[in-house]
């Protein structure tokens, strides 16, 4: 028996069938008469199909299925599309954001949401990294250009926030708490900081004043929220005031999350009368001792930032950027080495 009457016989045994089932009409579906005319073409095009195949009746054969679920099973496999980021580093030049919202959050720090480019773009920065801002104020020679950590997730999309505290002689923090929705401001990144990989240390420290705990939670926030990393975390963060730790409820949120990974510990300059359960005064020596990982331990890291003051104390200031500084201060006194030590 030729293919072709092959083919025949298969289409008249699939007739039955066929008639079993509702046929789903549309619209645009041609007439009777149009149908009658194109009877010869399609029914060559079925035998052709049918001699490709083999067989195939209403694409339910082994062959049709097998190929289906591979399909299926490629788009599945298919890595999603990297969103597109804001700032890409390199010869990128200064990009105009536009703020989008102020939020109040005590009596000298604000959040400030600026508006990326694009709704889907993400900020494209880095754990750990941060961003430049400039702005030149009127009559002024020179721009003021001022680094600062962003507090949203990098994985955030179309928005990019900032915590700023204002300081009486600050001129970038002067202008952005004088800044309203719908102004601009220009902003570079990302500034590499500390490259972070999962597990990079076993345990890490974080010394932190004041608005030095924005990397450092960038930090928490990255490690405690990948599931493949393991690394344990002691926060040291000191502040003036209690209305002045900032990002309490974060970190809080953190340390409930993960109690057996992360532990925040506060000191204040000033206490409340009553109801402060935290230390009093400066980060000192012996409260470093009793929970930061000790010096002799394998493959820790200490990681400090806050006002020149306290960095002074703690571990000595940077000298710049790209050079961190002789280690002085209550670190050097505990046994730490440089290699152990690094100053945003």
């Amino acid at each position: 028996m030729s293919l072709f009457v092959a083919s025949r016989s298969a289409l008249r045994a699939a007739a039955p069938l066929k008639r079993q089932f509702q046929v789903r009409r549309y619209a645009t579906e041609p007439s009777a008469d149009a149908k009658k005319g194109n009877y010869t073409l399609h029914y060559g095009l079925a035998a052709a199909a049918l001699a490709g195949a083999g067989y195939y009746v209403f694409g339910n054969s082994p062959a049709s299925k097998k190929a289906e679920d591979k399909v299926k099973d490629a788009a599945a496999a298919a890595p999603a599309a990297e969103p597109k980021a804001a700032f890409t580093g390199g010869e990128q030049g200064w990009v105009s954001l536009k703020l989008e919202e102020v939020e109040t959050v005590n009596h000298n720090s604000k959040r400030f949401r600026f508006r990326l480019p694009e709704d889907d773009m993400v900020s494209g920065l880095h754990v750990a990294s941060a961003v430049l801002t400039k702005f030149k104020a009127p009559g002024a020679e020179k721009p003021t250009i001022r680094p600062y950590t962003p507090i949203n997730d990098e994985s955030a999309q179309g928005y990019m926030d900032l915590l700023v505290k204002a300081y009486p002689d600050g001129p970038m923090s002067t202008h952005l708490h004088a800044m309203v929705p719908g102004q601009s401001l220009d902003i570079k990144g990302p500034i590499p900081k500390y490259p972070w990989s999962a597990n990079k240390h076993a345990h890490i420290g974080l010394i932190a004043g004041g608005t030095g705990i924005t990397p450092m939670f960038q930090l928490c926030r990255a490690i405690l929220n990948n599931p493949a990393d393991r690394t344990q975390i002691t926060l040291v963060f000191g502040n003036i005031a209690e209305e002045d730790i900032l990002l309490r409820k974060e970190l809080a949120d953190l340390e409930n999350a993960h109690p057996r990974r992360f532990r925040a510990f506060y000191t204040l300059d000033n206490p409340p009368k009553s109801g402060w359960q935290g230390e009093k005064g400066f980060i000192g020596a012996r409260q470093l001792k009793t929970v930061l990982p000790e010096p002799k331990e394998e493959n820790i890291k200490v990681f400090v930032c806050g006002p020149p003051g306290m960095m002074e104390s703690i571990s000595g200031n940077k000298k710049s950027p790209k050079d961190q500084g002789e280690l002085k201060g209550i670190l050097k006194e505990l046994g730490y080495t440089p290699e152990q030590v690094f100053k945003f």
